[in-house]
């Protein structure tokens, strides 16, 4: 089992004043860094990030939000058309920084609503979309993994069970699912027979605690995550994703308002401190 935590507690953009910050979290015990890939036209600098956290001796996986502009589930075709070319170069910029997944919700568009459900035509343009976008994943080498938010951040995909069905129509290897403890803790009714249905297709696990702040601290059943994760078989990335309220882009899509906790370090040492401590309980 690999360890991991999310950049976007500190910056959603790969700049050189990172590094540093990056030592730390090597020097916590992290193995994995999970990078923010909103940049689509910087396969240049994630290469050098690459070569970096290669010396280093670091994983890492990559982590992109989308929206309206990109969304692949569009009743705009050109829309569509953009989004799929999105993806890919954002899966290209994956490839250059050595990441084995890109995770989130590259099959809508974060925090866009019509005011109603999923319509059949969205579902299948989003299916189709995927289906080419995952063409070129296997093709760069990079697994997309498809996360399932919670219903005030989209209305495509909410819960495990519709991202097992999505990843069934879309029909590539190279197309799973991600597992995230916070969207999970409101959407899922019964979270261990959530994982299972995940079984087959999971592929990361963000561990994020119910208000974003220091996992471990809050309201998620964590026994049942870990449990289950274990009891499935699951053996990859735990990465954590917690948010600050110190990034204006961020602080207006994750909607964190006031600080939950003393600091960006204490967070980083206290979640490796309890992901170790959790999955040494259960992996041995």
């Amino acid at each position: 089992m690999k360890l991991g935590i999310n950049l976007l507690l500190w910056s959603d953009t790969l700049t050189d004043d990172l590094f540093p910050q990056v030592e730390k979290l090597k020097k916590i015990g992290y193995d994995v860094i999970e990078l923010p890939m909103f940049d689509k036209d910087a396969v240049a600098n994630c290469t050098k990030w690459g070569k970096k956290l290669d010396d280093m001796g670091l994983l890492r996986s990559g982590t992109c939000a989308y929206g309206h502009e990109d969304n692949i589930s569009s009743g705009d075709p050109k829309i569509r058309r953009q989004g799929i070319d999105t993806n890919k170069k954002i899966l290209d910029c994956c490839a250059a920084a050595g990441c084995s997944v890109m995770a989130g919700d590259s099959y809508s568009a974060l925090g866009v609503f019509t005011g109603k459900g999923a319509t059949s035509d969205e579902w299948k343009w989003a299916v189709d979309g995927m289906k080419e976008v995952a063409k070129h994943a296997e093709e760069v080498g990079v697994k997309i993994a498809i996360e399932a938010l919670n219903r005030f951040e989209c209305y495509l995909l909410n819960c495990a069970a519709d991202g097992v069905r999505f990843v069934k129509d879309v029909g590539s290897p190279y197309c799973g699912m991600m597992y995230d403890t916070f969207h999970s803790h409101i959407e899922e009714k019964n979270i261990p027979n959530a994982i299972r249905t995940l079984k087959d297709c999971l592929i990361h696990v963000h561990i994020s605690e119910n208000d974003r702040s220091t996992p471990g601290s809050g309201n998620v059943r964590w026994d049942e995550n870990f449990d289950t994760l274990y009891e499935i078989g699951y053996n990859s990335y735990f990465v954590c994703e917690a948010f600050s309220a110190s990034l204006p882009k961020l602080t207006a899509a994750t909607k964190i308002w006031r600080k939950m906790y003393e600091s960006d370090d204490q967070l980083a040492r206290d979640t490796y401190a309890f992901m170790k401590r959790e999955v040494e309980k259960r992996w041995k």
